[in-house]
């Protein structure tokens, strides 16, 4: 076992594990952030998304070894308020079905709008292709992605 210190959605985290120990265990069973979510375990679905220094990663082939203070954000930190405007689009447009894979989409999407605010059909798909959906709702997240970058552009226009 070895203590790591790990910057998690903006604050300094302590955790004791085996060097291997994938990011996704750290998250959900030492640090008891249970939004993002086990799928595969072989980084196929992109169910256990975050964000390391704003890349959409693979939380479940990260070992906890290699995150360092690299800034870690969870779908907890995405807003403390659940306002950013991909979670207030999830829900206007009631885009989950079962909701599993949805932390990741959202992880995923918000790396997308960060660096294309304006994002075409294409652009969404391609963006969007690692993360699998068993429920196949694909064209609501991509809605979705649409109207927060709608909802973004707003909140843009009244800054």
């Amino acid at each position: 076992m070895s203590k790591y210190m790990l910057n998690i959605n903006g604050q300094v985290k302590s955790v004791d594990l085996v060097p291997d120990t994938p990011l996704l265990w750290a998250l959900r069973d030492s640090l008891d952030l249970a939004g993002t979510k086990y799928g595969c375990g072989v980084g196929q679905c992109g169910a256990c998304m975050v964000q390391i220094n704003g890349v959409p990663t693979r939380s479940c082939m990260v070992p906890v070894s290699t995150v360092g203070r690299q800034k870690v954000t969870t779908i907890e930190g995405l807003d403390a308020n659940a306002a950013h405007p991909l979670q207030v689009a999830w829900q206007e447009l009631d885009v989950p079905q079962c909701g599993y894979c949805q932390a990741g989409q959202i992880m995923t999407a918000a790396a997308l709008l960060k660096d294309n605010p304006h994002p075409t059909d294409e652009e969404i798909d391609g963006a969007m292709a690692g993360n699998m959906c068993r429920c196949a709702t694909y064209l609501r997240i991509r809605a979705g992605i649409h109207r927060a970058a709608e909802i973004a552009s707003k909140q843009k226009g009244k800054k």
